[in-house]
């Protein structure tokens, strides 16, 4: 016989995960919010919920664990361990959940996540006891935070002590500033506190530690009617799949049913709505700069007062990263002109001056424009996308003519790059349709946007673009060939991809477009570069001529060493001349 309260707890349980969710740490806004949201469930809802449906059920009591039974086999499907609401676990989705199609919109995409505004996807990380190679390791992420944004970064990992019954005790944190972790320093740690491992043995420990779960973060658009809706369908299929002949007090049963699933949505909606007025809501700009060119710079004594000023050693220094200038570049030259009053070096006229470097004069160089809003001719944000576009939207609604987006592609890994790739697909539409809409609205009647995919996620874009701007607009699709390198993927049976997909779609069927495409008249030269890669995973080491060649710190070699072997003999790598390394 069942335990009582059984199906009450779980019940309970399950409304608190959408309340509460997995414990995050750190200080970000969306943590706070979470936070927020933990404590209207305990001091608000759980309380008056409970008072409520006690209450309800005081006229038939034995109905109390059928109630709840109920109340969880519903709603259990929706809630997540991140408090996202969103069709979780629908295994009646062959009955309930069919997508209906009209004469005038034929077969559209759609993916469980559809109806929400994507917020990231972390891992919550918590302490955790490890054992390898009858070594016991305790990792401590206790002062671990979340990342405020879905920038992927590395776990750092540091030794702390070895404990007095033997435990291996590391701190853990995120990777700032390129900090990675030394590998070769904690094993000589592990030395000097009496323990040998090999390095094998460590890195393995660190991988069981980061298999965590992951969580997806969401916000519902609209909670109250997507519950309510599936709360309807669920009720329909459960009067009919069982007894057709009701009592009145069965039906007065159902009914209490209803009423206290729909307030439970109502409460589960209240907060959720104000979740998405302030994911809507426009954020404040942290702080703003400027990035003249010297051929605006029409007051002498003011570009005196720039070529002079301490910042421009900082300047001078990003010009010759950005390649625009060579190394010992001597700013005294900016003042040589010639006969007509031009700089006598033309090629350094339109050098850029960044105006966070020349805070003190950031003004004066301002004061240079009568309509500086007119004058600028480009703006770089530095921002989570979304909330850009969002932000930005009243001052550039229907006044953009192009808008081209390269999203990260829905690859199976993101070893190989600074920033997330491996989506679920429903999580990459998701994230994908919430920016495409914005972007759509800041396209003028005659606009026209580019999106960039690959193989991986092509069938996905297309869909997505029909649905936003529909398939009346579509204007194209280019074939953007890759570079050609001689890698291969396995799971496509040795067959290299040759191109990228290039959808195009205007904004109005009435919008017409020539002289899209320039023909370029001369290849690029070719030309020799580094063959290391971004993050950790991936060849360390590679030994050419008997000599071994380790990546920089925080990268990895490209290539493994059987085809590093091949290409050095076809003369496709090689050790750099100038320093031999």
């Amino acid at each position: 016989m069942p335990n009582k309260n059984r199906y009450e707890r779980q019940f309970f349980a399950a409304l608190q995960d959408i309340f509460v969710g997995a414990k995050v740490e750190g200080d970000s806004g969306f943590v706070n919010l979470m936070r927020i949201k933990a404590r209207y469930y305990e001091q608000g809802v759980f309380p008056h919920l409970k008072a409520d449906i006690d209450t309800a059920l005081i006229p038939f009591p034995d109905f109390r664990e059928e109630l709840f039974d109920k109340l969880y086999t519903f709603f259990s499907r929706y809630f997540s361990e991140s408090g996202s609401i969103y069709f979780r676990h629908t295994p009646n989705h062959q009955n309930i959940y069919e997508k209906v199609y009209t004469d005038d919109r034929d077969v559209m995409l759609f993916w469980k996540t559809h109806m929400l505004y994507y917020v990231k996807t972390d891992r919550i990380f918590t302490s955790l006891r490890v054992e390898v190679d009858d070594l016991v390791f305790f990792f401590d992420a206790g002062q671990m935070k979340l990342k405020r944004a879905n920038e992927k970064r590395e776990v750092i990992y540091s030794f702390v002590q070895k404990a007095q019954n033997g435990a291996l005790h590391f701190s853990v944190e995120y990777s700032e500033r390129g900090k990675t972790t030394k590998v070769d320093d904690i094993l000589r740690e592990l030395k000097q506190a009496g323990v040998k491992l090999e390095e094998d043995t460590l890195t393995r420990a660190f991988r069981v530690f980061e298999k965590q779960s992951e969580v997806d973060f969401f916000i519902n658009k609209n909670a109250r009617a997507f519950l309510e809706e599936q709360f309807d369908l669920w009720m329909y299929q459960y009067l009919f799949a069982g007894q057709n002949v009701w009592r009145a007090d069965r039906l007065a049963q159902l009914q209490t049913l209803k009423e206290i699933a729909r307030k439970i949505i109502a409460f589960i909606a209240q907060f959720e709505d104000e979740l998405v007025r302030i994911w809507n809501k426009p954020k404040f700009v942290r702080n703003s700069h400027y990035v003249i060119t010297l051929d605006k710079i029409s007051d002498e004594t003011l570009l005196d007062n720039l070529l002079n000023h301490p910042g421009m050693t900082a300047q001078i220094q990003e010009w010759i990263e950005l390649g625009m200038v060579e190394s010992g570049f001597d700013p005294k030259i900016l003042k040589e002109k010639d006969l007509t009053g031009e700089i006598r070096q033309r090629q350094y006229q339109f050098l850029p001056l960044d105006t966070r470097y020349f805070p003190d004069l950031e003004f004066n160089i301002l004061a240079l424009f009568d309509d500086l809003d007119h004058a600028l001719d480009g703006w770089l944000i530095h921002s989570e996308n979304y909330q850009a576009l969002n932000t930005n939207s009243l001052k550039f609604t229907g006044r953009i003519k192009a808008c081209y987006i390269d999203p990260p592609f829905n690859l199976d890994s993101s070893d190989k790059f600074l920033y997330r790739t491996n989506y679920k697909d429903s999580n990459w539409a998701t994230l994908l349709e919430n920016r495409i809409t914005i972007s759509k609205d800041w396209l003028s009647q005659t606009g026209i946007i580019f999106v960039r995919c690959d193989y991986n996620g092509n069938w996905i874009v297309r869909s997505l673009l029909d649905n936003i701007f529909s398939p009346g607009n579509f204007y194209n699709e280019l074939a953007i060939n890759r570079i050609k390198k001689n890698v291969t993927d396995k799971g496509r049976r040795n067959i290299p991809a040759q191109f990228d997909n290039l959808f195009v779609y205007k904004r109005s069927q009435d919008s017409e477009y020539s002289n899209i495409l320039k023909k370029l008249e001369q290849k690029r030269d070719a030309y020799w570069h580094a063959m290391d890669s971004a993050g950790i995973p991936g060849p360390r080491q590679v030994v050419i001529e008997g000599k071994t060649y380790y990546p920089p710190e925080g990268r990895h070699f490209t290539f493994p060493q059987k085809q590093v072997n091949e290409m050095y003999k076809e003369g496709r790598i090689r050790i750099n001349p100038k320093d031999r390394k």
